[in-house]
């Protein structure tokens, strides 16, 4: 049982520490070294390597880490700004009227997929 978090925090993959990553997502998980690199199929000091930052896997290897502490990993691209122009100039180009008009419509949409709280009387 995990208790204080159920997944390693997203970081940037200019920013990975491997070892760190690693070792957070089977600490995570539950598994100790020996356990893990039987999952994997690798020797215990193979994963404590990794840990340590002595050697760093494949990326394919990485996966099948991950796969066997029980998470999958995603990577994407994004601009170094991470930031969606498209949607800014969107939202820039809506007068307050329809910014406030597009807020109601969310919080609209929201109301009617939420389920109904049931009423005790």
């Amino acid at each position: 049982m995990v208790t204080h978090r159920d997944r390693p925090d997203p970081i940037a993959i200019s920013r990975v520490d491997t070892g760190a990553l690693i070792r957070e997502a089977r600490s995570i998980a539950g598994l100790t070294q020996a356990q893990l690199a039987d999952a994997v199929g690798t020797k215990q000091s193979v994963i404590s390597r990794w840990e340590r930052g002595i050697d760093e896997p494949r990326v394919s290897t990485l996966a099948r880490i991950f796969r066997a502490c029980g998470f999958e990993a995603d990577l994407s691209f994004r601009r170094h700004d991470d930031v969606d122009r498209s949607q800014i100039e969107g939202h820039l180009a809506l007068s307050p009227r329809q910014r406030l008009d597009a807020v109601q419509n969310v919080n609209d949409f929201l109301r009617s997929v939420r389920p109904k709280a049931a009423v005790h009387a």
